[in-house]
């Protein structure tokens, strides 16, 4: 199952963001597999303000898993967290899904 996670940061979090970022990038690093794509949102002047995330995971759960041992979450860097199902078909050019 794949998800697609799109993440929001609360008012004046890049400070934050940015302290937290190599924890972050660690842990994603550590689901290596499951994390098909991901990157920052930007704003107008090109600084991070989220994040977005496609998953691929065996069920819901490892999904919410994931979610707990996020570093931006145990911080209060992410505000506004959305989850959605999604289907993915490529990736890098390689048929992935249905």
């Amino acid at each position: 199952m794949q998800f697609l996670i799109k993440a929001t940061d609360g008012a004046n979090m890049l400070p934050q963001r940015l302290a937290v970022r190599p924890r972050h990038l660690e842990n994603m690093a550590q689901v290596k597999g499951t994390v098909l794509c991901a990157g920052g949102l930007l704003d107008e002047a090109g600084k991070m303000r989220g994040s977005v995330l496609i998953l691929d995971v065996e069920r819901r759960e490892d999904l919410e898993a994931y979610l707990r041992s996020e570093p931006y979450v145990a911080a209060g860097v992410w505000e506004k967290i959305e989850v959605e199902p999604l289907n993915v078909v490529l990736v890098n050019g390689q048929k992935l899904g249905n």
